[in-house]
């Protein structure tokens, strides 16, 4: 552990080019440039609660920020695991030419993500200012949820990068498990709506446990309760023993797949 430390260290300015370059390619050429982490979200958001307040309300109040709170969180996963699948794949000429730990284009990846999810946090908050719904204390909390989806998004990426670089296929699959995943989320009903049998297959989605907490901090006024925070923890802990393991497993091998 303690090499792992000094490495990560010692290449720590590498990730941040990493990270800066992957930003300015997603924004280049672009007006606003950088300004589009905030307005994009925002925009999104905006859009999104107009239409679906509309169509489905179901007797739920503040929905637009129910609604919005789903996509950020979920949003987030998908875009943090959806880019990392490439992280290897877009670097190959750079990891032909010299030795650089290859997980840095992972968590470069997740990185970026994290930038847009800190982004659409603020665009939320303002969206809950402009609907004059009340911002409690719990929301100093909402780091603890976020930083679950973070481990455990960045254990998904691990496997996803590594398992792509050998099975190509897994990025056109991976989108549609994306979708059935998002069904699967609720981030747009509400759980009472649900039949049992299909609500406790939705709650044994990752997801559900750290978009409710997140929701319970963000709109309810409620702690995260010990069980839910032991299981979100859990979850995390072992998405990323099993990205690290897979990654370091077949990094091995990328050098002949990419």
């Amino acid at each position: 552990m303690t090499q792992f430390i000094q490495n990560f260290m010692k290449y720590r300015p590498l990730l941040s080019e990493l990270v800066s370059r992957d930003i300015k390619i997603k924004y280049r050429r672009s007006v606003l440039g950088v300004l589009w982490t905030l307005l994009n979200p925002l925009c999104m958001m905006i859009v999104l609660s107009i239409v679906f307040s509309n169509l489905f309300k179901f007797g739920m109040e503040n929905f637009p920020v129910y609604l919005l709170s789903g996509q950020l969180i979920f949003n987030f996963y998908s875009d943090a695991t959806t880019s990392s699948m490439s992280a290897i794949i877009n670097n190959a000429s750079l990891i032909k030419k010299i030795y650089i730990p290859k997980y840095l284009f992972v968590v470069s990846r997740v990185i970026s993500s994290i930038i847009n999810l800190c982004a659409s946090f603020c665009a939320m908050i303002i969206v809950m200012v402009a609907l004059k719904v009340e911002l409690h204390y719990t929301v100093l909390l909402a780091w603890i949820p976020m930083l679950l989806l973070m481990v455990f998004s960045l254990g998904a990426g691990l496997v996803l990068s590594a398992i792509t670089v050998k099975f190509r296929d897994i990025m056109h699959l991976y989108s549609v498990f994306v979708t059935a995943l998002m069904y699967l989320t609720p981030v747009i009903y509400p759980m009472n709506l649900l039949p049992e049998k299909v609500k406790m297959i939705v709650m044994c989605n990752p997801l559900t446990n750290i978009l409710n907490m997140f929701r319970n901090v963000m709109m309810y006024n409620t702690l995260p309760s010990v069980t839910s925070i032991i299981i979100g923890i859990a979850e995390a802990a072992v998405m990323l023993a099993i990205g690290l393991r897979v990654f370091y497993k077949m990094q091995d091998e990328f050098i002949l797949n990419i």
